[in-house]
């Protein structure tokens, strides 16, 4: 490996990606700050410019996640078109697509422990992807009466518990090694299965 020490172009950035890379290999817990510096191709040394410790690498890379995973939630809802019901079946697959496009922004996302309150960035970019799904929740849930009306919040969180374990058990297998249908399917026909028990969508829906 060449050292590139203090004069490798976009350091910070270039350390981001090979955690990323580490992450999707090891999991979050799995790599060394001197791996994410000799996947960059600097010194151990050079690490210390720009962050903390490894905790910090792996919060920036938490960071840039969830502002990907707002972009594409928000681009899946587009505004609820053509309809609530099926603009929120798009952000359900946006769920599974993030998770499998990017299994190392994901991990360090969820998986890592680092909590979203770390930093005021992290934050912000955590709660604009909980935003695109609340207020997806809030459209879907709003025909019903008042006194009928779940509260989105809980509706918009049993969701994401749900795509999240479609993801933990299925979305990462070779498609049919753990289920005989594709993760898409389970998680549409388990929200589907969901929303008709709340009275959200009728039975022949």
């Amino acid at each position: 490996m060449s050292k590139q020490g203090y004069h490798h172009g976009n350091l910070r950035q270039a350390l981001v990606e090979a955690a990323l890379r580490l992450i999707a290999a090891q999991g979050p817990t799995g790599f060394t700050l001197s791996e994410a510096a000799k996947d960059a191709g600097v010194t151990p040394a050079a690490v210390y410019r720009h962050f903390a410790g490894r905790e910090d690498l792996i919060a920036e890379c938490a960071r840039q996640g969830f502002g990907i995973f707002a972009d594409l939630l928000e681009h899946a809802w587009n505004g609820g078109a053509p309809s609530a019901l099926a603009a929120f079946g798009a952000v359900g697959r946006a769920y599974l697509a993030f998770a499998r496009r990017f299994p190392g922004h994901y991990m360090a996302m969820f998986e890592s422990g680092i909590a979203a309150s770390r930093s005021p960035d992290l934050a912000d970019a955590a709660a604009r992807a909980e935003s695109a799904m609340l207020r997806a929740t809030e459209a879907l849930t709003r025909h019903l009466p008042e006194n009928r009306r779940p509260p989105a919040a809980m509706v918009h969180a049993h969701i994401w518990a749900m795509s999240h374990g479609v993801v933990e058990l299925y979305a990462r297998a070779a498609p049919g090694s753990r289920a005989p249908y594709a993760p898409e399917d389970l998680l549409e026909s388990g929200i589907g299965i969901y929303l008709r028990g709340l009275g959200i969508l009728p039975a022949d829906r």
